[in-house]
């Protein structure tokens, strides 16, 4: 985002970036939220996240969709991992775990993603809600990743960031879960059964 900002010289409009991010965050959050409940379209998400935000702070002779293009052709460019990442991906492919990833990004910058941080050849397929036609946490996406995987429910672990979208997702679907996230405290009294983790590396210990 910081990419786009500076390549369409948003700042000359005396915005400063953290107060554009969070703008766009709290609007990008709140669209999302309606797009899993199908309550919105894709381009309706894409284009009103940034329109939104222009209009709070009085952003003039920015089209949004052409700042949303520039943003999803930045993304994918982006390959820094959070820490552990790679020694954990290696370690569950030594032990013979099959790997999945369910998500609900959009497919043009998926793909691209997973190609330019070298993290493609560690999963056999990813599950777009875009492609599936059901978003997490729909059960539907779960039911079809495990389906299409020839996997078995029973055998398999989600591993996801969000609570609502992957964990509560995972947990309806009856497929056991672990929760990344750094403040353990956050969410210590929503359910005491899940596993939860503040660093990646603690997967090892898990799998």
């Amino acid at each position: 985002m910081l990419e786009t900002f500076n390549k369409l010289e948003i700042g000359k409009n005396g915005v400063q970036f953290d107060q554009f991010f969070n703008t766009y965050s709290q609007y990008n959050d709140e669209l999302w939220a309606a797009y899993r409940k199908k309550e919105v379209t894709k381009k309706e998400l894409t284009r009103q996240r940034f329109q939104l935000t222009f209009n709070s702070l009085e952003i003039k002779g920015i089209d949004a969709l052409e700042m949303n293009e520039l943003y999803l052709s930045e993304m994918p460019k982006q390959t820094h991992l959070i820490d552990g990442a790679r020694e954990v991906l290696n370690y569950a492919k030594s032990k013979g775990y099959r790997m999945f990833i369910i998500t609900n990004g959009f497919k043009e910058v998926q793909h691209r993603k997973l190609l330019n941080s070298d993290l493609a050849r560690y999963f056999e397929k990813i599950f777009i809600s875009e492609e599936v036609k059901t978003p997490k946490p729909g059960r539907e996406i779960f039911e079809h990743a495990v389906k299409s995987s020839n996997a078995k429910k029973k055998l398999s672990l989600m591993i996801g960031d969000d609570w609502d979208v992957d964990i509560v997702g995972a947990m309806d679907f009856g497929m056991e879960a672990v929760f990344l996230s750094p403040v353990e405290e956050s969410i210590k009294n929503k359910k005491n059964d899940i596993r939860v983790i503040t660093s990646l590396n603690e997967l090892i210990t898990v799998l």
